[in-house]
């Protein structure tokens, strides 16, 4: 595996600059770049006005340029110098405005007053500039040129899907969105960690689980996938993550399914509670993210969010202070792919064990029973034996390895060992 948090960064930074939102040739482009990495990513179109359950997709969005003159005849919130800027589907402008009404359609953050705010109007007619609150604060009285050459046009919703198929028709489904213009932690971390992810599995010779990707915009994108592909999701899903805020070195934190008891739930605990025993845990309750669409009543997926720090836990999150340099981090992104790369495998190698001799087997005469009484070989034997204790098959190992409160990849090499010596077989 040639994947390192350098080659994460990398190809993060290669995204920064585009302009991503709900719709749009920021979205086309981002999938462009994701699917020169995974090939065999299919691109899915969807036109403005569909009904997707409540929902329709909207007009697409368009910039060509925006930006605000003051008066003394400088170029103030450029798009071009940061889309951040812009507030997002903002429509059409050139008129000349007094600072006080210009104050109107001005966005600033004053307990962070170097940063730029992320401001978005997806589904109301409106325009807008974000500006750091010191450089709104130095504002002069006069008029102020607005221009904003922007297009609303009836286009397309655009997403990108990949199904890497295993041995078997059960799935494990990854999401991640792509619709936030130049914010690392939230949103880029998330489809660079899910490319290499999906590069790595791909790589692979024999996998058991069929794995489907998806990258699209947040909530109305997991709106219209799970429209028209609900009926497949519900038969197939086994377990599924949503990947967000996953890049930065400061937490590892997890969100549940709704219902919170899923495999998807059981595997992040155990993987996190080993990888970071102080790893945080939310509530439902505080869910954000397209958790919310795959887990709604009637829907139902087990869905689980793997985040570093939350989305709204951390000071940067939607502003341009979260951004590659001091948030998110080549180790920040590479701890975050190992972690979704050690919920794959489990689920991977996950089974049920079934003892194939009745009571005790006799491990000395298989080289698995120490000669001599060491206290470290008396330790392996031991784990040997309460694991075959519970090979009954009722418990999954991943439940046995919970229960002896040891990492279940420590586990599998016991797995491994009773597999060889014909003491155990895994039903799936």
């Amino acid at each position: 595996m040639n994947i390192d948090g350098q080659v994460l960064h990398r190809f993060a930074k290669s995204l920064w600059g585009l302009n991503r939102s709900i719709t749009g040739d920021g979205v086309r482009k981002t999938l462009k770049e994701i699917k020169a990495v995974i090939p065999n990513l299919e691109i899915h179109e969807v036109p403005s006005g569909t009904k997707v359950f409540d929902w329709t997709v909207p007009k697409e969005w368009h910039v060509k340029e925006a930006y605000i003159i003051d008066p003394d005849g400088k170029k103030i919130c450029d798009f071009k110098e940061n889309n951040l800027h812009l507030v997002g589907y903002s429509h059409s402008v050139n008129k000349s405005v007094p600072l006080q009404e210009l104050q109107y359609n001005l966005h600033s953050l004053p307990n962070q007053p170097n940063a730029i705010p992320y401001v978005t109007s997806y589904y109301s007619k409106n325009w807008g500039f974000c500006i750091s609150h010191q450089q709104r604060e130095k504002l002069k009285q006069g008029n102020y040129k607005v221009f904003i050459d922007s297009e609303l046009f009836d286009g397309n919703l655009t997403y990108g899907e990949l199904i890497i198929e295993g041995e078997s028709k059960k799935e494990i489904f990854i999401s991640s969105y792509i619709c936030h213009p130049s914010m690392a932690n939230n949103e880029l971390s998330g489809p660079v960690v899910s490319t290499h992810i999906a590069k790595n599995i791909l790589l692979k010779k024999n996998i058991y689980y069929t794995y489907r990707f998806v990258f699209i915009p947040e909530t109305i994108g997991s709106i219209t996938y799970l429209s028209k592909n609900l009926e497949i999701l519900k038969k197939n899903i086994f377990a599924g993550f949503n990947l967000t805020c996953i890049g930065d070195e400061r937490n590892y934190s997890y969100l549940p399914s709704r219902m919170g008891n899923s495999i998807s739930d059981q595997v992040i605990k155990h993987v996190l509670s080993f990888v970071d025993p102080n790893y945080k845990s939310f509530d439902w309750s505080e869910r954000g993210s397209d958790e919310r669409q795959y887990c709604a009543p009637g829907i139902d997926l087990p869905v689980a969010s793997i985040m570093r720090t939350k989305y709204g836990e951390y000071p940067e999150y939607h502003t341009s202070l979260d951004n590659l340099d001091n948030v998110v981090t080549p180790d920040g992104l590479f701890g975050g792919f190992k972690v979704v790369d050690k919920c794959l495998n489990l689920l991977e190698n996950n089974g049920y064990p079934i003892t194939k001799v009745l009571c005790e087997p006799q491990l000395g005469k298989r080289g698995l029973y120490p000669n001599l009484s060491a206290k470290k070989d008396y330790q392996k034997t031991n784990l040997i034996m309460d694991f075959l204790t519970w090979s009954d098959g009722k418990k999954s190992i991943l439940e046995i390895s919970d229960y002896l409160n040891q990492p279940m990849w420590k586990i599998l090499e016991i797995v491994k060992i009773l597999e060889e010596s014909e003491l155990i077989e895994i039903k799936k």
